[in-house]
């Protein structure tokens, strides 16, 4: 069965409300492949609704190699959420894999409407549980899963995937070599 939303967390949260609030409030900005939405260390600026194009979401060891854990859509969000919104700098960049078109809303306008008004702030609560929950999974499969199971499962919920991000990208999001990845395209569907 194919998921609609790459990203669990959606279907979590209102998104007919953080869409709007994009688009009402936000100004429409374009990325070029490999700029940064927000870069490690940062304080993101903003929170946006994706139009079109496809980003990733890049941590860094502490020997500088990058190492990919997430990936975000057209028709999704992006955002270093919730610390943004407390002005915690960013632990992870937030890089342009292919041209965006993003409708951004400063972080400083949510943080602002959660201080002054309850309901924004239980929003942005939901927002950062639901966020938490897809993370968690993820978490829990690098622990229960194979490397098989994790391939087969993305493959299985998102079998376009090879044609948006490049096969480096996918082996580091699923913790594995690429070698390693190009073996289990070969076999994993083999029975």
């Amino acid at each position: 069965m194919v998921q609609s939303n790459f990203n669990t967390y959606i279907d979590g949260i209102n998104a007919d409300f953080w869409r709007e609030l994009c688009l009402k409030k936000g100004e429409l900005l374009t990325f070029n492949r490999g700029d940064a939405f927000v870069s490690v260390g940062e304080i993101a600026r903003h929170l946006g609704y994706i139009k079109s194009g496809t980003l990733k979401y890049v941590a860094l060891s502490d020997d500088g190699e990058e190492h990919v854990v997430g990936f975000e859509f057209a028709g999704e969000f992006v955002a270093d959420f919730p610390f943004s919104l407390y002005g915690v700098p960013a632990r992870v960049s937030i890089i342009a894999e292919t041209p965006c078109e993003i409708f951004c809303v400063e972080t400083s306008t949510v943080a602002e409407m959660a201080r002054k008004n309850s309901d924004m702030s239980k929003i942005v609560m939901h927002a950062t549980e639901a966020l938490f929950s897809t993370v968690y999974d993820r978490y829990c499969a690098l622990y229960t899963k194979t490397p098989q199971q994790r391939y087969i499962d993305l493959i299985s919920s998102h079998p376009d995937i090879f044609a948006l991000f490049s096969l480096k990208d996918i082996a580091s999001f699923l913790n594995i070599t690429p070698t390693h990845l190009s073996r289990l395209r070969k076999t994993a569907f083999k029975k």
